[in-house]
């Protein structure tokens, strides 16, 4: 479990408390999986905690889109204007490697030589 002092302070993450405990949740859960599937290392020390606020933060912005869509604005003085921004790929797929990439930023996950996933 990341705590949410680490995703503010050195993460420096914008999400409520309430919001990355449940992103944290589906995040953690989903690396899990991950270590099921793969060998998952972490090659410093934070790295998992990093790679869960990566697919925390992936997994908030997906939810965002899914309610309601990702807003895009600019300001110029008093006046400003916002405008739907085009919509991602919001499909099963699209999220899954996208939370995969996030991971794979922090940690090193492979399956083992033979291409069977590791057990262990």
């Amino acid at each position: 479990m990341v705590e949410y002092a680490f995703y503010r302070d050195v993460w420096a993450g914008e999400m409520t408390e309430q919001e990355f405990a449940a992103a944290e949740r589906a995040a953690a859960a989903q690396l899990g999986r991950y270590k099921r599937i793969y060998r998952v290392t972490a090659p410093e020390e934070n790295s998992e905690a990093l790679a869960v606020c990566a697919m925390a933060e992936a997994i908030h912005f997906y939810e965002a889109a899914e309610n309601g869509g990702v807003l895009s604005g600019m300001q110029l003085g008093s006046l400003s204007q916002t405008s739907a921004a085009p919509a991602p790929d919001l499909s099963p797929a699209a999220k899954s490697r996208e939370l995969y990439r996030c991971a794979g930023l922090y940690l090193d996950i492979r399956r083992d030589e033979q291409g069977v996933a590791a057990c262990g």
